[in-house]
């Protein structure tokens, strides 16, 4: 019997096409037979869960979901088959969780037991609801909400308390008080700008102190070895002065003082001579008188000199009239 070409055609065309379903629900890892290591694991909710989702344990994927089913009409209750990828040894006690995954899909996590029983192909699991990445983070931030919840209650209650304290008086308290505090802020502004200017004005003089001050600096550089010097002789100076007797020369000092106090009471009194001669009239103007007494002697001695020492031959006497005052008092010869 021969067979046609078109016949050929088609039988080729339904063979590749059932290859390429097989195919591709392979590599999703889905099989049309139920056979090999499969587990059953129901929930409440799936959450979204997809056949081929990977199965991990301890963060190994050991297996693939083969199938989703609801357990009855009513849908109670959601049977997830389980494809394990091989014969692994799963205690019976262990727990299958859904993993939520915000971005991408949910997976199945096994937490494994330590019982010494191990499942088998058919077995049912025990399961648990997972909060998942988002659950996990609101019930660690669980705490953190309610310390939030407290302090917003607190901050209500100041609120309420504040506008309780500022009144329409408060209130145009406060009004004028910013104003105040504008006009004192311009009043600050207007001053800095004078200041400014000021220093602007200022800045040449400013410029040669700076100068001056850098020159003295210099000098003081400079003279490091002279100023060192000076410093070092007034240090000897205040150290001969520290160990000088002090107390010794101002005792001496003080006794010199004292006979010098007494020698002037002496002086003021009129016991000793020097006291007379100051304080006694008479004895002032005697000897007055007797300095002028001895002034004439010496003027007419020197005016006639021979009243008193005649060498002449013939012996001829002066007879001139004696000096009766001082040439510098009197006019006579």
């Amino acid at each position: 019997m021969k067979i046609s070409n078109e016949t050929k055609v088609g039988a080729l065309t339904a063979i590749a096409i059932t290859l390429l379903i097989l195919g591709f629900n392979f590599l999703k890892g889905k099989t049309f037979f139920k056979t090999g290591n499969i587990v059953y694991a129901p929930y409440a909710d799936s959450k979204g869960l997809m056949v081929s989702n990977p199965v991990f344990v301890n963060g190994y994927q050991v297996g693939s979901v083969f199938d989703i089913e609801n357990k009855d009409k009513n849908l109670s209750e959601i049977v997830v088959a389980i494809k394990l990828k091989d014969n692994y040894n799963i205690p019976r006690n262990s727990v299958a969780s859904i993993k939520e995954n915000p971005l991408g899909t949910p997976s199945i996590a096994i937490v494994l037991g330590d019982q010494k029983a191990y499942l088998q192909p058919g077995d049912t699991m025990l399961t648990a609801s997972s909060p998942g990445l988002l659950g996990d983070v609101m019930k660690k931030l669980g705490p953190v909400g309610d310390q939030v919840t407290t302090t917003l209650h607190s901050l209500d209650s100041v609120l309420k308390n504040i506008n309780s304290v500022f009144d329409p008086r408060t209130k145009n308290n406060m009004q004028q008080l910013i104003a105040n505090m504008n006009r004192t802020t311009a009043s600050l502004m207007v001053s800095s700008a004078s200041l400014q200017a000021m220093l602007n004005q200022q800045s040449g003089a400013i410029a040669q102190s700076m100068d001056n001050v850098s020159r003295f600096t210099k000098n003081l550089a400079d003279n490091n070895e002279k100023v060192t010097s000076t410093l070092s002789n007034l240090e000897k100076t205040s150290s001969n002065l520290a160990n000088a007797d002090i107390n010794g020369t101002i005792q001496r000092l003080q006794a010199s003082v004292n006979n010098l106090n007494g020698i002037l009471a002496k002086v003021n009194s009129t016991d000793g001579s020097l006291g007379k001669l100051i304080n006694d009239k008479t004895l002032y103007n005697n000897l007055i008188n007797s300095v002028r007494s001895a002034n004439i002697l010496l003027d007419d001695l020197r005016v006639h000199p021979k009243r008193y020492v005649n060498i002449s031959v013939f012996g001829k006497k002066d007879k001139s009239t004696p000096l009766t005052a001082p040439l510098s008092d009197s006019t006579q010869k």
